[in-house]
């Protein structure tokens, strides 16, 4: 789960559920927004293989050192003595910490996995085929169905509705079939003491520690993905002291617990805490006019649902969408797919998740639980996603063109996509800032 902390791949794991007929699908989870390419960047060990869009760092094609071969070396020993000091300092008990880092020992697996996340790229409508496909969706339901006494309680007490926490549920760890069963202090002071984000892991491994000093688990117990998520809808540690509650009222906060309440109840929590507006929907599909300018459709750019109908933006059965909120324009795959008027609740799932696609993806889960058709729109199917090497020569190349892009980092935002509508325009073509591969191949030359 996204926290208020820099940007981590979010996790998920839950135990099985007896009441799906079907096997699950493994989980979903993206992370980092993906470019509005309708691109998902993926990272192939991802925890779980979640649903879940995860943007690749920018330096990861520059690590090349191995993981350290010996599980047990002397230099993260030396590690575990100077951070336990610090630790003490942060007011975590000696008793506490010895306990915790029991038995820990240097993880080579978890760093092999944190330094080969080798990238490949899935569409966007590749994506929403697996995070909504049939078998998720009566998953769903059935899981909601399970759980609907308590769901329908947490939706009282929160205001989230609880097909929106289901569809988290579903994409995090297809409704409790994947918790992760890495032990997470091993894999988070591994992560800490010899990964690429040092400093970020330390500060989860320091909030795992007062998790376990406030008793709401055991070392034992405290399991997850290689990365440290934890739970059923897979909270990083920094997220769990922020966010998970004790609903079950049982005096702990118990996300590994087999009961999925707290864990759930805690995504609601998460979720409403970060603005959720109960009775809106995070975005409606909609139909975009012919001659529509395509300049408009930006996250910055927002109307009320009535003034879009006046410009032709209207929901598929070709009304003006009600009047939720204010409201702004998605087109993820460009003219040629499906297109979105997305509300403030968009914006707070993005909180949990910063990928559009995943989030889209939870939206759209969401909707079909409900009992809500699939999306009616098209996909331009034909296209395949750019690699991130890919991307980085478009954004070359629009610079060399004469629209410039300002950076060249692999990632496919705003100013990226206002240099492809520029060039766009430039060659007679429709200005919808899709970086498709077309574009890049008409670059070439």
């Amino acid at each position: 789960m996204r926290p208020l902390l820099p940007a981590l791949v979010l996790t998920v794991g839950l135990a099985p559920l007896a009441a799906l007929a079907n096997p699950p699908q493994s989980s979903l989870r993206p992370t980092l927004r993906p470019s509005p390419v309708a691109t998902i960047a993926t990272k192939a060990s991802a925890t779980f293989d979640s649903q879940r869009p995860v943007l690749r760092p920018e330096t990861l094609e520059a690590i090349t050192l191995a993981p350290e071969p010996a599980a047990g070396n002397l230099g993260f020993q030396r590690w575990i003595r100077s951070f336990r000091g610090r630790a003490v300092q942060r007011g975590i008990s000696p008793t506490v910490f010895d306990r915790a880092f029991q038995g820990v020992k240097y993880n080579a697996d978890v760093i092999q996995k944190d330094r080969n996340q080798s990238e490949f790229t899935k569409t966007l409508w590749d994506y929403l085929d697996s995070a909504a496909s049939d078998t998720r969706v009566k998953n769903g339901k059935a899981a909601l169905r399970k759980h609907d006494r308590v769901l329908s309680q947490i939706e009282r007490k929160y205001g989230v509705d609880k097909e929106v926490v289901t569809a988290v549920w579903g994409l995090e760890s297809a409704y409790g079939t994947y918790r992760g069963d890495t032990p997470v202090i091993e894999a988070l002071a591994t992560l800490a003491y010899d990964g690429r984000r040092g400093r970020f892991f330390e500060q989860q491994l320091m909030a795992a520690l007062k998790i376990l000093q406030s008793g709401d688990t055991t070392p034992r117990n405290m399991k997850g993905s290689w990365a440290g998520a934890m739970g059923h809808t897979q909270f990083i540690p920094t997220s769990y002291l922020a966010f998970a509650v004790d609903f079950t009222g049982d005096g702990k906060r118990d996300i590994w617990s087999e009961n999925p309440a707290d864990a759930l109840a805690s995504t609601a929590a998460y979720l409403a805490k970060s603005g959720w507006v109960k009775g809106q929907p995070w975005g409606v599909e909609v139909k975009i006019p012919r001659g529509f300018d395509y300049s408009l459709s930006n996250r910055k750019i927002t109307k009320m649902p009535r003034d879009w109908a006046r410009m032709g933006v209207v929901g598929m059965d070709g009304r003006a969408v009600p009047n939720y909120g204010s409201a702004s324009v998605l087109l993820p795959a460009g003219a040629r797919g499906a297109a979105f008027m997305i509300f403030k609740n968009f914006a707070v799932i993005e909180r949990y998740n910063t990928a559009d696609a995943y989030v889209i993806g939870v939206g759209h889960l969401s909707d079909r639980i409900k009992g809500k058709g699939k999306i009616k729109g098209d996909w331009p199917r034909g296209d395949r996603a750019l690699t991130f090497n890919e991307r980085k020569e478009l954004q070359r190349r629009l610079t060399k063109a004469g629209f410039d892009t300002k950076k060249v980092d692999g990632k496919i935002g705003p100013l990226t996509i206002d240099a492809v509508r520029r060039y766009q325009r430039s060659i007679g073509m429709e200005p919808d800032g899709y970086a498709s591969l077309a574009i890049l191949q008409r670059l070439r030359g």
